[in-house]
């Protein structure tokens, strides 16, 4: 049973949150090499061409029934993945999902651009590397259980528009303990946004140069990467075209607010190396250091999707814009449209492939 907490929130509230900007951050980084076991055989023969239609998603390449829904702000909801919040609900509904560390293990930042949920969680607080992903969706509404002050400063400093626990679209679940039982209505929560007048502008274009995988693309059955201890595997599952998701020695699920559910997995999944550092509030702030990956810069890159792979490198030296992946002629790689999942692997762990 749903229990809606945000029902007595004045609109006063709702529109009076801080937006002070934020000192600069203290960050200690560390690196050691990465380990990677790649295939070597090739197979296809077909060209590489990208979509362009104007109504295809900007975030995933697919086909969008409705073309208005394209001219709305991203949405981006934090999402808890704690042993205690599994199975979490709503995410097969997500355009995109990113997994990236926090302390000792992973969250997924969903992205909702066309798509909704009304029954979407748990729900968790946001981190420092949040801000540095989300600058490039052009004034984001970004839902988070809470974060320190200072990273909330942080957030705010980069133009993203803040939703927090008690807002009018998150409720408690009675059937799971805090803090693993909040959930969101990503429908009410865009309702939520226009009421605190909140940036309702898309991305500027599509994030991915969308397109069939490169014919350089190499055999690929099982993908495991390793998040300093917490392995996470995807096994190519041929007959319903879907990398499966597996963590925590078993079978990654999601369930439906009716109970029902499945396996969760996508068709295109993109691992992308980052440096691991430790970011600290800065002069004037209090609170304690989280950790941080560099998205700014330059790493590994991979492409999987129809059982095969395509290796490469991510570039991104503007944080207004996106992750651009090139091959090792120089290439952009072509990312092949469908629901994708990014993957922020720590450098100094890496992935295997087989």
């Amino acid at each position: 049973m749903r229990t809606t907490v945000a029902r007595l929130v004045t609109l006063t509230l709702l529109v009076s949150a801080c937006s002070a900007a934020a000192a600069e951050p203290t960050t200690t980084s560390t690196t050691s090499a990465p380990t990677t076991t790649t295939s070597t055989s090739t197979t296809t023969t077909v060209a590489p061409t990208t979509t362009t239609s104007k109504n295809k998603s900007l975030l995933n390449g697919l086909p969008v029934s409705d073309p208005s829904l394209l001219d709305r702000r991203v949405l981006a909801i934090k999402i808890d993945n704690h042993p205690a919040a599994t199975p979490q609900s709503g995410v097969d509904k997500a355009d995109m999902v990113i997994e990236l560390m926090v302390e000792g293990i992973t969250r997924w930042m969903t992205f909702w651009h066309e798509s909704d949920s009304d029954y979407l969680g748990p729900n968790r607080s946001g981190r420092p590397t949040d801000g540095e992903i989300l600058t490039a969706f052009n004034n984001p509404t970004f839902v988070i259980s809470g974060a320190q002050a200072w990273v909330q400063n942080l957030l705010r400093s980069k133009d993203i528009n803040l939703i927090k626990e008690l807002s009018e679209g998150t409720f408690r679940i009675s059937s799971r303990r805090a803090p693993h039982n909040l959930y969101v209505d990503t429908n009410i929560l865009r309702q939520t946004a226009d009421a605190r007048g909140y940036p309702d502008e898309p991305p500027t274009g599509p994030i991915w140069q969308f397109g069939p995988l490169s014919p350089k693309a190499t055999p690929a059955s099982k993908v495991t990467i390793d998040f300093l201890g917490n392995i996470v595997t995807w096994t190519w599952d041929t007959a319903n075209g879907l990398w499966l998701r597996s963590a925590y020695n078993e079978e990654s699920m999601y369930v439906n607010e009716d109970g029902t559910g499945d396996r969760i997995g996508v068709p295109v999944l993109i691992a992308l190396y980052v440096e691991q550092y430790t970011i600290a509030p800065g002069a004037g702030q209090s609170g304690k250091a989280l950790p941080g990956e560099h998205t700014i810069g330059s790493g590994k890159a991979y492409v999987f999707a129809d059982g095969k792979v395509v290796e490469g490198t991510w570039t991104r030296d503007d944080p207004t814009k996106w992750f651009t992946l090139t091959d090792a002629d120089g290439n952009v790689i072509n990312v092949p449209p469908g629901k994708s999942w990014v993957s922020l692997v720590p450098q100094s762990r890496g992935l295997t492939i087989d």
